[in-house]
């Protein structure tokens, strides 16, 4: 892992978004050498007829709770995935449905704990699943009853806030700037930042190039929040995420390669989700994919994605994408005063061999 650390400035981190969102730069390297400094806005220019975009379209939840103990005492949980009944071998009632969280602090919230945040929810703290993860069940504090998803989710959005990475530390004042403007199904703990520089009026002059818009659905987890903590990247365990590739989907993107078009993917998620597919023949389910080294890229020609922290699963995916150029460009950015980071600024990459 101490190949993928870079020094990495804290004034670099971006702490806002730009506005407006496709004015954001982006850094292009679509072969070996080239470097352009261009605006994300002007992505359509390297667009050809036939070339296809595939969007994450996931919705960020407000997955982060302040609560509080019977005693008083302050306790955060932050929602990182839905769990399947399957995985919680011990519920008594097949549809108790129930999250894998981040709990803190969590050697002080004893299994059975029940934490408020206010009217109309309660939180159930469950089972140990270590590094301060807990199983948790979102429960009606008069029934005692799991909620439904559609309370569920009404209940999130009132007592909830977006959960934004620990790195920024500026307020959001817009909610709306920690999602994706195509943003459509609920069940993310973060967002798919490339994602988040796009607007309606850049679909639609990526699509009067000729490129054809697609979305997938990944559900961003719990690696989107910890770094790679081993000394090899092949030791590190990768945290299972839920996905969805509609069969017209990934349908276009074969049939686009087979005629010369390209498939650019807009964000690692799109990324993973695309592979996931290809490589497990399942559209939909959960994925433990982990790319990096030598992985075989089966459907993604061009990547567009952010600039992500040292040592992360997200920079092993780029490596593996990219190559070893990687490094070279982001000292690049840094140079030109990149922004990087979830509101930052953008790469554009082609693949470092074919796919």
């Amino acid at each position: 892992m101490d190949d993928f650390d870079y020094d990495l400035p804290i004034e670099r981190i971006a702490q806002t978004p730009i506005e407006p969102r496709d004015s954001a730069r982006l850094l292009v390297s679509l072969g070996r050498g080239s470097i352009e400094h261009r605006l994300v806005r002007d992505l359509p220019s390297f667009l050809r007829p036939g070339d296809v975009i595939v969007l994450n379209e996931t919705k960020v939840i407000p997955a982060r709770l302040a609560l509080r103990k019977p005693t008083g005492g302050a306790v955060e949980v932050l929602l990182v995935d839905l769990v399947s009944p399957p995985e919680l071998p011990d519920c008594p009632e097949p549809q108790q449905r129930a999250w894998k969280a981040l709990v803190k602090p969590s050697r002080k919230v004893p299994p059975g704990t029940r934490l408020q945040p206010g009217p109309g929810l309660a939180v159930e703290i469950g089972a140990h699943l270590g590094g301060g993860q807990r199983h948790v069940r979102l429960l009606d504090p008069v029934s005692n009853e799991p909620l439904g998803l559609d309370l569920e989710q009404s209940e999130l959005n009132r007592h909830g806030v977006l959960p934004l990475p620990p790195y920024i530390t500026t307020a959001l004042n817009d909610q709306t700037r920690y999602q994706t403007t195509f943003a459509k199904t609920p069940g993310s703990a973060a967002a798919p930042t490339a994602g988040l520089h796009f607007t309606a009026e850049l679909l639609d002059r990526c699509r009067d190039a000729g490129a054809t818009i697609h979305t997938v659905e990944l559900c961003v987890g719990l690696d989107t929040f910890r770094p790679v903590s081993v000394d090899r990247p092949e030791d590190h365990e990768i945290h299972s995420e839920r996905f969805r590739v509609s069969e017209a989907t990934l349908q276009a993107c074969l049939e686009a390669r087979a005629k010369g078009g390209r498939v650019f993917a807009i964000g690692t998620t799109s990324v993973r989700a695309l592979e996931s597919a290809a490589a497990s023949r399942s559209l939909e389910g959960r994925t433990r994919l982990f790319i990096y080294g030598d992985y075989q890229f089966r459907v993604v020609d061009v990547l567009l994605t952010n600039f992500h922290l040292p040592r992360s699963s997200l920079l092993l995916l780029v490596h593996a994408f990219a190559g070893e150029r990687w490094r070279d460009l982001y000292e690049e950015a840094k140079r030109f005063e990149y922004r990087f980071l979830s509101f930052g600024d953008a790469l554009l990459l082609g693949a470092a061999k074919g796919v």
